[in-house]
């Protein structure tokens, strides 16, 4: 389904739907000024992501010689049609180098082995890792082939006829996810970086000490810019930008709270054990009910919000065949610390 959301400049936006995913959908948005075309982001490679992409596409008529795209980030549900639409065409894909070159490092598959071999010693059975290289759709939808791109750096800008987006880099949900924004209409394309009716994922990262950490930083840059709209990856947008920023962060409070509780109830266990006794929306579902593609996103989550109270001196981690994890600091302790440090994000 297309829909026109704005006007000069002409923004448009196709519901790209997301099958057995709890995301439901992407939101593909396309700038056009002056005969030029701007693609964002493009849905899982897979049929029915693609029939309703170029079915939008092919209702705008765009001019295929003016007609570049950019991918916020590397994710599948952003990237998989990438080369399907941009393959045999001229324009560019434009993408962080960050996000591009560990989208490199899935084709070739090494990235996934070593993506098996820690969340083995975080608590999954080999049986489930072998089961998730069918249904994690993190793999099993990701772009056909690997392509090449223009890589972007924050402060780059991109022009579309007239008008001129901004890189914005906003780390944390992905090493080099990036936002795109609009100065003289105030206008922020959030990506994944902020989302209003669910919360981002944000997971470990081999690339980042801290992706949390990273994250909570981006928010607090962001939220530096006027913003007047704000155009979401995911679902829609209802609500004010910063009302909703203020809200994600304290998300993050209290989950690192859980998790405080967590490893003082039960030290010396893996992420899986962890994130077993957090609270998710599971829709009344059990942990052990919930599916395993969720859990396996679950544990990285649980794994950054470990990695940030490890980066703060608030708890260790001991490496082996299972990885455990156990509080430096008693938990009212480290729940004190985490409130002064959350006071300056406010």
């Amino acid at each position: 389904m297309l829909k026109k959301i704005y006007e000069d400049p002409n923004i448009f936006q196709i519901d790209v739907p997301l099958p057995d995913n709890p995301l439901r959908n992407l939101n593909c948005y396309i700038i056009q000024d002056n005969g030029e075309t701007l693609i964002i982001d493009t849905g899982f490679n897979r049929p029915e992501c693609e029939e309703a992409l170029l079915a939008g596409l092919a209702e705008l008529d765009a001019d295929w010689e003016k007609t570049d795209m950019f991918l916020t980030h590397l994710h599948s549900d952003h990237t998989g049609l990438a080369p399907t639409v941009m393959g045999d065409k001229p324009g560019k894909i434009y993408i962080s180098a960050k996000d591009h070159d560990i989208l490199g490092q899935h084709k070739d598959g090494s990235r996934w082995d070593k993506a098996d071999e820690l969340y083995y010693q975080e608590g999954f059975t080999k049986e489930q890792l072998a089961e998730l290289r069918i249904s994690n759709p993190a793999r099993g939808l990701a772009p056909a082939k690997y392509f090449d791109a223009e890589h972007v750096a924050d402060g780059d800008c991109i022009k579309v006829g007239k008008w001129n987006f901004e890189c914005v880099y906003v780390p944390g949900h992905t090493p080099g996810q990036m936002c795109l924004y609009c100065r003289e209409k105030k206008i922020m394309f959030t990506a994944d970086h902020i989302l209003f009716d669910i919360t981002p994922n944000i997971t470990h990262w081999s690339e980042a000490e801290d992706s949390l950490g990273d994250y909570l930083d981006s928010l607090v840059k962001i939220r530096g810019y006027e913003m007047e709209t704000a155009f979401p990856a995911h679902r829609k947008n209802e609500m004010d930008v910063y009302v909703r920023i203020g809200q994600i962060i304290e998300h993050h409070l209290v989950r690192l709270c859980e998790t405080v509780e967590a490893l003082a109830s039960q030290p010396d266990t893996h992420a899986t054990d962890i994130a077993a006794h957090l609270k998710w929306s599971m829709r009344g579902k059990t942990w052990a009910e919930f599916p395993l593609s969720q859990r396996w996103f679950a544990v990285g989550e649980t794994m950054a919000h470990l990695d940030y109270l490890i980066v703060r001196g608030m708890a260790q981690k001991t490496e082996g065949e299972r990885n455990s994890y156990r509080l430096l600091l008693s938990a009212e302790e480290c729940k004190t610390r985490l409130s002064e440090i959350w006071n300056t994000y406010r």
